[in-house]
Parts: C-alpha cells; sequence; structure tokens
C-alpha cells in the first residue's frame, strides 16, 4: 500500500485508492472479517497507562474549554506532540514510551478529539486550534515554561507550524513535522469527500475497529492501534455501533486553511526544524529551495505509512532524541558549555 503522504485527518491515513492521487488522506472500504475469539484477543484494547505517566485536565481559564493531556518522563525537554485530523493524543503512545527517558512527552488531544470538551467542538479552524495549543502550553507552564519541541503530525504539523509561526511560545527550540507537504496536500483536496465517504463508518465493537485499521485503515501496527483507535470512537445508541468520534466529512470549511501558505510558513519558523516523510517525492518548490538552502532536516523514513508516529515508533523516537541530541535542547534550552542560552521573546 503506498503511504499517504500526507493526510491532515486520520482518514486521510487509510489506504490510496487506485488511481487517484489521494494526498491529503486515503481510505479503503474494506468490510472487516468475521472475528474469532482468537482475534478479538488479539485486537483487544490497550490502556494508555502502560505508555503515559498521568492523564491531565486543562481547563482554560474563561471558558467552558477542557483538554486532555497525556504526559510521560520528568526529565529533559518538553516534547508536546499535536496528532492528525480523527487520530488523538494517544497516536503517540507508543513513541512516548520510548522518550521518556530522555525528554518529558506531552501529547494532547485536540478539539473536537479524543476525551477534550470545548463550546465548538466543531470549530477546527486552523486559527482556533492553534490559539488552544497556546492556550495549554501556558495553562500549564506559565510565562516560563521548559525548553518545548513541537511535534505535528499531518493536520497536527500544520498546527505545530502555525504555533511555532506566532512566536507566542517562549522557550520554544524546535519544530518536527511528520508527513505533511502544502503543495501535495492542496492538490489532494479535491479527492478527501469521496475517500471519507469510502471508509468503514460504522463498527459492531471496539475490536472490530482495531481490526479494520490494520487491515484496511490508516494504521500498520497492530499494538499502537489496540491503544490509539478506542479513543478515536464513540458509541451511538440509536445504531447500537460504533462510529468516528470526529465528524471530518463536516469539517471541509477549514481545509484549506490548514494547508494554505504552510510551507513558507514552516520555512519562516526562527527554531531548528526537520520534516519528517513517509516515502519520496513529497517536497513542493518552496521545501525543496528550502532544503537546498540548509534552512531544515528532512529525512525520509521507509517502511512505514502515513502516521510515521504509530507504525515505526523506536524510529520515530530515535529520530526525536537525536534532533534534541544534535541540537543541545536541555530541560530549560541550548546547553552550551559553560553557559545556558535561553530562547524567548
Amino acid at each position: 500500500m503506498e503511504p499517504a503522504p500526507l493526510s491532515s485527518l486520520q482518514e486521510e491515513v487509510e489506504g490510496e485508492p487506485a488511481g487517484e492521487d489521494s494526498s491529503a488522506f486515503s481510505a479503503a472500504a474494506v468490510p472487516p472479517r468475521p472475528a474469532t475469539h482468537h482475534a478479538l484477543h488479539k485486537y483487544a484494547p490497550l490502556d494508555w497507562s502502560a505508555y503515559f505517566d498521568e492523564e491531565r485536565r486543562v481547563v482554560i481559564p474563561g471558558t467552558d474549554d477542557i483538554f486532555n493531556v497525556y504526559t510521560a518522563g520528568s526529565e529533559g525537554p518538553v516534547v508536546f506532540c499535536l496528532h492528525g485530523g480523527g487520530y488523538s493524543g494517544l497516536s503517540f503512545a507508543l513513541a512516548a514510551r520510548q522518550m521518556k527517558d530522555k525528554a518529558r512527552v506531552v501529547s494532547m488531544d485536540l478539539r473536537g478529539h479524543g476525551k477534550s470538551t470545548t463550546s465548538n467542538d466543531s470549530d477546527l479552524s486552523i486559527e482556533t486550534l492553534t490559539n488552544d495549543v497556546i492556550a495549554v502550553i501556558r495553562a500549564m507552564y506559565g510565562d516560563s515554561p521548559p525548553a518545548i519541541i513541537l511535534v505535528g503530525h499531518s493536520m497536527g504539523g500544520s498546527v505545530a507550524v502555525h504555533v511555532a509561526a506566532r512566536r507566542e511560545i517562549r522557550n520554544l527550540h524546535g519544530l518536527v513535522v511528520i508527513d505533511v507537504v502544502e503543495g501535495t496536500a492542496m492538490a489532494s483536496l479535491v479527492h478527501m469527500q469521496k475517500i471519507l465517504s469510502n471508509r468503514a463508518q460504522h463498527f459492531p465493537s471496539i475490536e472490530k475497529a482495531i481490526e479494520w485499521s490494520v487491515k484496511g485503515g490508516p494504521l500498520r501496527n497492530i499494538e499502537s492501534a489496540r491503544v490509539s483507535i478506542p479513543s478515536t470512537l464513540k458509541y451511538d445508541e440509536s445504531r447500537e455501533c460504533y462510529m468516528y468520534r470526529t465528524p471530518l466529512e463536516q469539517t471541509e470549511k477549514y481545509w484549506k486553511g490548514w494547508y494554505e501558505g504552510l510551507s513558507d510558513k514552516f520555512l519562516s519558523c526562527p527554531v531548528q526544524k526537520i520534516l519528517l516523510l513517509a516515502g519520496t517525492d513529497r517536497l513542493d518548490r518552496a521545501l525543496t529551495i528550502g532544503q537546498m538552502q540548509g534552512k531544515f532536516q528532512m529525512v525520509v523514513v521507509r517502511h512505514t505509512g502515513h502516521a510515521i508516529q504509530e507504525d515505526v515508533p523506536e524510529e520515530f523516537a530515535s529520530h526525536i532524541l537525536n534532533f534534541i541530541s544534535r541540537n543541545k535542547i536541555g530541560p530549560n534550552g541550548v546547553e552550551i558549555p559553560g553557559l545556558i542560552k535561553k530562547w524567548g521573546h
């Protein structure tokens, strides 16, 4: 299955339909097979607590918004993770377990996703999502945050870029974008609704949804699917089945805003940057020039689908930890022998 270059939605990540360029997401409507008792055990949900240390509710002052956040680790800089559309903070569970001895991993459920609740869950505009992340970071760390590396997958990658470009987060030292490129994403917007409508929509059990996600859907790692997929579902009492928690097909008016101008914004962010891609030939003109000028590091990850952090969590974690080490990012900022340099505004 050809990896979906940059979906921004979970569906975007579901296998590529033949004959269509579905970079912004992909989906294959493969009906789940009848499950045996063994299969149900193989696809049984796994609890977040085996991967993260804590689950927190972050209340945004002066609003009705409460964001669910998973944390792991107690040393090193903060690796603040933002999932793609239709995923959840548990998309980074397996990677968090790999990183938490050397970094503090924070992974939030974005608005309209996972266990987060807001006054308007359907507002997935890039402006609102960006404001949410800044508000959560301020609520957690106040005016003196530790060193932060922003990590974003797909739609979350776009949010990470917009947060960094706003230059409102003090002590921001790195930006990691996972499998999203403006040129490919914009070109594939026309296919999104068809791809979304073609994917499996209803599941008789959580186990069936997990099974479908690795057999006909976006993921290739069964363990990661068992942790992350349950948080992307909700139970529909009237239909007596599980459905997607986030109705991405209803967010079409926001799609263009997620990606438009993303490459130039990424290149303008005044921090160290790395772009992780699942496959080659993903760079648009602005990024190709930027890479030639040495403005960011690019890594092509082989043998993975769109959700690199889920499919190959060990390799993903090693790229993040190497990025931190190479740029000498300590718990409070860049560490240079004899002095500590803190970047802020």
